[in-house]
């Protein structure tokens, strides 16, 4: 390696001509690549509901829906706000009282269902049906086409509003978060840094790894906007550890070989590489631990920040090397004092004490437990979205105006008896919660011969194979009781039908719930699991792996027991995401101090010492990258006001801060306590001469 190494180091120029070049293809990657808003798309196929979706497009050419409330607007007029909607490009149909009546006819002459699900006081509803799924560009644009059309006294709700208004919101933002990132970053890194112009070139080198790595995605064919948003953000928390080993091992080189910078860079370069390699691989099994997520969200995320890792080490051993080269006299023209220059008394000071730390540690230990337990989460998309996004004004209209919240769908066989279908719909109207449903029968009678129903409402209702009924529920999406409700409606349809569906936001949302719920356990487990090898093997031990996981897990619970001692929810997505990247990316801290730990032990010192010596020479570094990490996350949490992005990053900055307090006060306190387990589960941890340091 050191011969690639000085290879690299001489041919510095070519390095970045290419790597500039490489940036052509990353931006024609990055604006090829789709963005999916919905996080619903990403449940697993063999889902029943998503079965029910992929049915409603291939049977009815329809695959999303929005209620649309209009308030204080006359009849005609609401008829030709109707007839406007119809024209707008991808809206299959639009269902309003004139399909069933002339609206001549006075509005107390219809069935009571109809009417209470078509008018409240001054307001009135309609369902327009798109002819593409709810996250698709088709819907999106018929939706925003449709807030042009419609006034302030039309509201339009429905996932694909929440899709349409998230992807506004994020497009808006994401810029904003590189930018963010990176100046918060930047400035730690002129604080923690000995030149001022060292940072900048840490910034260029990871800004273009993580070009790459958004171009790369190309590959996968779209990624989420969550994905999208986080990847600059986590790749250059977690990756500036490699710039700073990097620069740190120049430097030791250089004194080494004094006047032979090439040479030196060589060194460093294969030193560093050494390093990187051993310290990415947690990292990286961290994010490949997302990867087993059943819910596909966590596979995307997961290959996307796995390969992005990559690509920072690629770099960190290639670019900024040729950097720091092409740029040596400037960084010497611009040193400063070290910030974290000598950190002896706090390093003396902690190891003193370190049963406080223990007592401490012990403390605090239930209660992380028990508010970790009981953090609350939520499933529902629109509540991580401002309450003034149109979406959220127009669900909350539609709760106001007509006391309901979402449209369930029942798929059910076209050629089921006309008199189950009424014993069905009779159960189904008891059910709580449950405020109308309209079905062919209700729009047109079970009498009626098939022959004498409209085309239109034919097309609209029945399709080769199936029939549609919609049923409204005054409860909102993932609740308890909408879940409840979900569970009985499909029981009843299954009663009389076992091959029906009970389909829609709320029953997608409902599955969600299901399914991340044991994705967290099982990401939680594997993470842990992988990392214990990792660890295992590296330092050939079994008591280590036992330490440091618990030390970081501990600074996990500690971390997500917070909100609940807050009185706040979460978001489902940071809940399942921030134990394995947490894990993956600060105990990296841990593995610093413990090889540094096992270094010393080798040379001969005694275990006082060692960790002494150990925890002083860690410590910069630590705190170094947890502020680093802080840093490139922090800013973003407090700006982001979509809360599925800015509670994921508030997360990983506390993590990364409380990480590294539990790693500089505990984990060397756990040394002092455990020294003879490790030394005895360990091999070859005391070197040739165990016997007589034992």
């Amino acid at each position: 390696m050191i011969k690639v190494g000085k290879w690299i180091a001489k041919h510095r120029v070519l390095m970045l001509l290419i790597g500039f070049l490489l940036v052509i293809p990353s931006v024609i990657g990055i604006a090829n690549t789709r963005v999916n808003y919905d996080l619903l798309s990403y449940l697993p196929e063999h889902l029943e509901t998503v079965k029910g979706q992929d049915i409603m497009v291939d049977e009815y050419g329809m695959g999303a829906f929005s209620m649309v409330v209009v308030e204080n607007m006359k009849m005609k007029d609401i008829q030709a706000l109707e007839d406007k909607f119809s024209e707008v490009p991808h809206v299959k149909d639009v269902l309003w009282y004139d399909d069933v009546a002339d609206i001549s006819l006075p509005v107390e002459m219809i069935p009571k269902d109809l009417r209470e699900a078509f008018f409240k006081g001054n307001a009135t509803m309609m369902l327009v049906l798109f002819d593409d799924t709810t996250s698709s560009d088709n819907s999106m644009e018929a939706v925003e086409e449709m807030r042009k059309i419609a006034d302030e006294q039309c509201f339009i709700s429905g996932m694909t509003g929440v899709v349409a208004d998230i992807k506004n919101l994020a497009l808006k933002e994401l810029p904003i978060y590189v930018v963010i990132a990176a100046l918060l970053s930047l400035l730690v890194l002129e604080l923690t840094s000995g030149s001022f112009v060292v940072p900048v070139l840490f910034l260029i080198s990871i800004g273009l790894a993580i070009l790459y790595n958004l171009g790369s995605n190309i590959f996968l064919g779209e990624t989420s906007y969550i994905t999208k948003a986080l990847t600059a953000v986590l790749q250059l928390g977690v990756t500036m550890d490699y710039s700073i080993f990097l620069l740190n091992s120049y430097e030791e080189n250089k004194r080494r070989f004094p006047g032979e910078k090439e040479r030196a860079m060589g060194h460093a370069i294969a030193n560093t590489f050494k390093s990187v390699a051993g310290s990415s691989v947690t990292t990286i099994a961290g994010f490949i631990a997302l990867c087993v997520m059943t819910f596909a969200l966590g596979r995307d995320l997961g290959i996307v920040m796995a390969k992005g890792v990559l690509i920072g080490v690629i770099c960190c051993v290639t670019i900024l090397p040729s950097l720091v080269l092409v740029f040596d006299k400037a960084i010497e023209k611009t040193q400063h004092r070290h910030l974290l220059n000598n950190m002896d008394r706090p390093s003396t000071f902690i190891t003193k004490h370190y049963k406080a730390w223990i007592l401490i540690f012990l403390v605090l230990l239930f209660p992380a437990i028990y508010g970790n337990n009981h953090t609350e989460i939520y499933y529902n998309i629109a509540e991580s979205l401002p309450d003034t996004l149109d979406s959220n004004v127009a669900n909350a209209t539609l709760k106001e105006d007509f006391d309901m919240s979402n449209i369930h769908m029942v798929l059910m066989d076209k050629n089921m008896d006309s008199l189950d279908k009424q014993k069905m719909f009779d159960q189904i109207d008891q059910v709580e919660g449950v405020k109308w449903t309209i079905s062919k029968n209700s729009l047109i009678g079970p009498s009626v011969p098939d022959s004498m129903i409209p085309s239109d409402i034919k097309s609209m209702l029945q399709s080769d194979d199936y029939e549609i009924a919609f049923i409204c529920s005054e409860y909102e999406s993932a609740t308890d009781q909408v879940n409840e409700q979900i569970a009985q409606i499909d029981q009843i349809v299954k009663l009389y039908d076992t091959t029906g569906m009970v389909i829609g936001e709320a029953p997608l949302m409902k599955d969600l719930q299901d399914v991340t719920d044991t994705d967290l356990i099982r990401v939680n487990a594997l993470s842990i699991i992988a990392i214990f090898i990792i660890i295992m093997i590296v330092f050939k031990s079994i008591s280590l792996p036992i330490i440091l996981v618990a030390v970081i897990e501990f600074a996990i619970m500690v971390n997500m027991a917070i909100p609940y001692y807050q009185g706040m929810s979460l978001p489902f997505v940071a809940s399942i995401v921030i134990g394995a990247i947490q894990l993956g990316a600060t105990v990296d801290y841990a593995i610093l101090m413990t090889t540094r730990y096992q270094k010393e032990r080798q040379r001969g010192k005694d275990k006082m010492e060692a960790i002494s010596i150990a925890h002083k020479i860690s410590m910069p570094s630590i705190i170094s990258s947890g502020l680093s990490f802080f840093a490139a996350t922090f800013g973003v949490a407090c700006y982001s006001q979509v809360e599925m992005i800015g509670s994921i990053c508030t997360l990983l900055a506390r993590g990364a801060i409380i990480s590294m307090i539990v790693v500089i006060l505990v984990l060397p306190a756990m040394f002092m306590i455990f020294d003879k387990v490790i030394c005895k589960t360990s091999i070859g941890f005391l070197g040739k001469n165990k016997a007589e340091r034992a």
